[in-house]
């Protein structure tokens, strides 16, 4: 997939896409640096990396008014969600180098973006509507990480792989969760846990 492939495919405008690769290739050119994301994922970026974060961003209620993205690293999901028009957004790093490369993609992206540079369990609640999460830790982690931040009626929106199931029947030994599975549109064995109703305990 390329940049035009991927504007087809979402149907966002020029603009839109100049931004997102302004961001991508700052992002090749700080890999050299930094590892932002696997070596041999740079060859299918836009796919990989993009897409997969683009998708959520039809699953972001339209009355949600912040997104909180923990674990945000290169900036996926949060970051592309920001490009993408999803409302006020908080991306949560703890790597002070990765949050430089957030506030400088952000800025070649012209987008608003509000980079917090903590471990996630130090941040004060966020009263965020929606909590993304990608490649960050299992479903238990990240459901104690996240209930914090959940205003009244939150979502949160996690990118999970393969051993999405195991997780699931591992974090409902502690939660009570309403989700849904939503095929990842850029991962065959991808899948989005789109979960509502989140309490510690089961019912």
């Amino acid at each position: 997939m390329d940049p035009d492939e991927f504007a087809t495919t979402l149907g966002v405008s020029r603009e839109t896409i100049e931004r997102l690769t302004a961001y991508a290739d700052l992002l090749v050119r700080w890999q050299a640096r930094i590892n932002l994301v696997g070596p041999d994922t740079l060859p299918r970026l836009w796919q990989r990396h993009m897409l997969d974060s683009a998708q959520l961003l039809e699953l972001i209620p339209p009355t949600a008014r912040r997104v909180v993205d923990l674990g945000s690293g290169a900036g996926f999901p949060g970051l592309v969600l920001a490009v993408l028009g999803a409302p006020d957004v908080h991306l949560v790093e703890s790597d002070a180098r990765k949050c430089a490369f957030l506030r400088e993609a952000a800025r070649v992206s012209g987008t608003t973006v509000t980079v917090i540079n903590r471990r996630i369990e130090q941040v004060p609640p966020l009263a965020a509507d929606v909590v993304t999460a990608r490649a960050l830790a299992p479903l238990s982690k990240l459901l104690d990480w996240a209930v914090p931040h959940l205003a009244a009626g939150a979502i949160c929106l996690f990118l999970k792989g393969r051993g999405c199931e195991d997780e699931l029947t591992q974090a409902s030994k502690d939660w009570n969760i309403t989700l849904d599975r939503v095929p990842s549109v850029s991962d065959p064995s991808g899948i989005i846990l789109y979960l509502k109703e989140v309490c510690r305990g089961r019912a």
